[in-house]
C-alpha cells in the first residue's frame, strides 16, 4: 500500500505552495488516475512519490515503510516520463535489452528472455525489430511501459503517457495499464486529463491548485461534485477556491482503509517484494559501464553524419595545418640541424641569415600551436553534448539504478576512443609532412594529454548546462580563450601570463612539444622569437593530467545531480 500524508511542497516564500495538505492512499493491485486542470500539481505528486522532487513536509509510506528513512529500492519502482527515453537509433529489442542490462544482472539468454515475454505483455512482439525513431506514438509508449516492465516493478507510476494519442492508442493504453494492475499485486497510478474511460480506474484523486479535491471510487465522482458526467467536472472544479475543494473533502467520511480484499492484495505484493529484493540486485559498476559503451558505440556507428564530422575532423584538421606550413617549409628543411654553432653568432653575420630565422622560429612555433588548437577543437567537438544530448536517458535510467560513476566511465571509454585516434593522427601526419625532429612518442603525449583534457573539461561543461546550446557555447568560449590566453603567439602582460596560464590547455600542450625539440636548431630559434617561458615538458604533462582530472570530476558531480526537465 501507498500512503501519502499531509504532502507539503514549497519552492520558497515568494511562491504558493505547489502542494498543500495531500493525504491519500491506494492499495494493491490497484489502477488509480491522478486528474486535475493544467498545472494543479499532478505530474509534481508523481515526481515526488517517485523521490525525484521532495517534498518540503509530511511522509510517504510504501509497504509500511517511511521512505523519509529507506530509499525504494530500484528494482520496485516503475516510472514513465512525459518524455520519450528511448533511442531512436536502436531498435526496439535493442531499447529492451540495453535498459534490461542497466537495470537487471543476468545472462544474455536470461535478459534475452526477459524482454521476449516483456515484449509479449506489451504487445510489441512484432515492432521488436523496428527503430524506435519510426514508431508511432502510442508504440513508443508502449516501449516506455516495457522498459520499465523489465524489472517487474511493484509501484508503476505513468506520467501523462496517453496524452496526444489518438483514441484508439489511448485505449489500448488505459487497458494496458489496467491489466498490468492486476499482476503481482501491482499498484499503478497514471497522471491524465482524459475523463473517457474513467470507469476502468479503481480511483480517481482530483487535484486542483495543489490541493486535493477527491481521491475515492471514480462512480461516485459526479454525484460528490454535481455534474451530470466525468467531463464536467474540471469547469466545476474552477468556480470554487482549491482551499474550499479541499476543506469539503476533509470533511468527507472516508471508506476503510483496508478491506478483506486489499488485505491479501497487500500480502501478495509483499511477499513478491521480498523475493525480489532476495533474488535481484543492480548489475555491478563495470558491468553498466560496459553496457553504457555498448549502446554508445552502437549508436555512435548507425549516425552517418557523425560518423562523417569525425572522419573529416579527423583526417582534414592534419591537412590544414600542413597547408598553412607548406611555404615555410623549404626554409625549415634548409635550417641547419646543428647547434654546435651559436644562434646569437649566426644572427649577427646575416641579415638575410636573421630574417630567415624569424620567419622560421615563427612558423615552427605556430604549427605548434596550430595543432594543439585544431585538437582541442575536436576534443571540444567530442563531448560538448555527450551529457546534455541524452541527459533525459540519463536522469531516468539513474532512477532505474544507474550509478553517474558507471555512465561517466562508459562514456569516458567511448571518447577515449576518440581523443587516441586523433591525437595519433595529428602525430604521425603532421611529422612525416613537416619533418620535425624530436622523439615521436613524447612529442604524441602532449597533444594526448591536451586532447584527453579538453575532452573532459567540454564533458563536464556539458554536465552542467541546462540546454545543448548553452554546451556547445560554453565549450566554444573553452576553445576560444585558449589561444590568446596562452600567451604563444602574442606575448600576455606578466602579471596577466601569471594568472592564466595555468588554466589554460594549450598553453601546456604547446610548451611540452616544443620541449621535444629543445636538442635542436628550431628550439633555439622559437626561444629567439618569443617572450613567453616554454615550461618544462613533465611539468607540462602533469598539469595537463590535473585539468583532465579536475574534468573528469565535474563532469561526474554533474551527471549526479538531478536536472528532471
Amino acid at each position: 500500500m501507498l500512503v501519502l500524508d499531509s504532502i507539503e511542497l514549497n519552492l520558497d516564500a515568494d511562491h504558493a505552495p505547489l502542494l498543500t495538505g495531500i493525504s491519500a492512499w491506494y492499495p494493491a493491485s490497484h489502477f488509480g488516475a491522478i486528474i486535475g486542470p493544467s498545472g494543479c500539481g499532478k505530474s509534481t505528486l508523481l515526481k515526488v512519490i517517485a523521490g525525484i522532487t521532495p517534498h518540503t513536509s509530511g511522509s510517504i509510506y510504501w509497504q509500511g515503510k517511511n521512505l523519509e528513512t529507506e530509499d525504494l529500492p530500484s528494482n520496485q519502482l516503475g516510472y514513465v516520463p512525459q518524455f520519450s527515453c528511448t533511442q531512436p537509433r536502436l531498435t526496439v529489442r535493442e531499447n529492451l535489452i540495453y535498459g534490461a542490462r542497466i537495470r537487471l544482472r543476468g545472462t544474455p539468454s536470461e535478459i534475452a528472455s526477459r524482454v521476449d515475454q516483456v515484449a509479449e505483455e506489451t504487445g510489441l512482439t512484432e515492432l521488436l525489430d523496428r527503430r524506435a525513431g519510426v514508431l508511432s506514438g502510442g508504440q513508443l509508449r508502449r516501449l516506455a511501459l516495457a522498459m520499465e516492465l523489465t524489472t517487474q516493478p511493484s509501484l508503476l507510476l505513468a506520467d501523462e503517457v496517453t496524452s496526444g494519442l489518438d483514441p484508439k492508442s489511448e485505449e489500448e493504453i488505459t487497458e494496458l495499464l489496467a491489466s498490468l494492475a492486476q499482476e503481482q499485486g501491482r499498484l499503478v497510478l497514471l497522471v491524465t486529463h482524459s475523463l473517457r474511460q474513467s470507469q476502468i480506474y479503481d480511483s480517481l484523486t482530483v487535484l486542483t491548485g495543489g490541493y486535493l479535491a477527491y481521491s475515492a471510487d471514480p462512480r461516485d465522482v459526479t454525484e460528490y461534485f454535481h455534474v451530470n458526467s466525468p467531463e464536467a467536472l474540471y469547469p466545476e472544479l474552477g468556480l470554487r477556491d482549491p482551499k474550499d475543494w479541499a476543506a469539503a473533502w476533509q470533511a468527507q467520511a472516508k471508506p476503510e482503509v483496508m478491506t478483506p480484499e486489499n488485505f491479501l492484495g497487500e500480502l501478495e505484493s509483499l511477499a513478491i517484494s521480498e523475493e525480489k529484493e532476495s533474488s535481484s540486485c543492480l548489475p555491478g559498476f563495470f558491468s553498466q559501464a560496459l553496457t553504457w559503451l555498448d549502446r554508445r558505440l552502437k549508436i555512435f556507428f548507425r549516425d552517418p553524419a557523425q560518423v562523417f564530422l569525425q572522419l573529416s575532423l579527423l583526417l582534414v584538421f592534419p591537412i590544414v595545418v600542413t597547408l598553412f606550413a607548406y611555404r615555410g617549409l623549404p626554409e625549415v628543411r634548409n635550417m641547419a640541424m646543428s647547434s654546435d654553432t651559436g644562434v646569437v653568432e649566426q644572427l649577427r653575420e646575416s641579415l638575410a641569415f636573421t630574417i630567415q630565422s624569424s620567419r622560421v622560429g615563427t612558423l615552427v612555433s605556430g604549427l605548434a600551436m596550430f595543432q594543439v588548437i585544431l585538437l582541442a577543437l575536436m576534443g571540444s567537438n567530442n563531448s560538448a553534448r555527450e551529457v546534455i544530448g541524452d541527459r533525459a536517458i540519463i536522469e531516468k535510467e539513474k532512477l532505474a539504478g544507474l550509478r553517474p560513476g558507471s555512465a561517466l566511465l562508459g562514456m569516458g571509454l567511448f571518447l577515449s576512443i576518440l581523443v587516441i585516434a586523433q591525437s595519433i593522427w595529428m602525430t604521425l601526419f603532421v611529422r612525416a609532412v613537416c619533418q620535425f625532429p624530436g622523439d615521436l612518442l613524447q612529442q604524441f603525449f602532449p597533444f594526448l594529454f591536451l586532447t584527453g583534457a579538453v575532452t573532459a573539461l567540454c564533458l563536464a561543461i556539458s554536465s552542467w548546462s541546462s540546454s545543448s546550446e548553452q554546451a556547445s557555447l560554453g565549450s566554444l568560449y573553452l576553445v576560444g580563450f585558449q589561444l590568446p590566453l596562452s600567451g604563444a603567439i602574442l606575448a600576455l602582460p606578466d602579471f596577466l601570463g601569471l594568472f592564466s596560464r595555468p588554466l589554460i590547455s594549450a598553453y601546456w600542450a604547446w610548451s611540452g612539444y616544443l620541449q621535444t625539440l629543445r636538442d635542436t636548431r628550431f628550439y633555439d630559434l622559437v626561444k629567439f622569437i618569443t617572450e613567453t617561458p616554454i615550461a618544462a615538458v613533465n611539468l607540462s604533462l602533469w598539469i595537463l593530467l590535473v585539468h583532465l582530472l579536475i574534468g573528469l570530476v565535474l563532469a561526474y558531480f554533474g551527471i549526479r545531480r538531478s536536472q528532471w526537465r
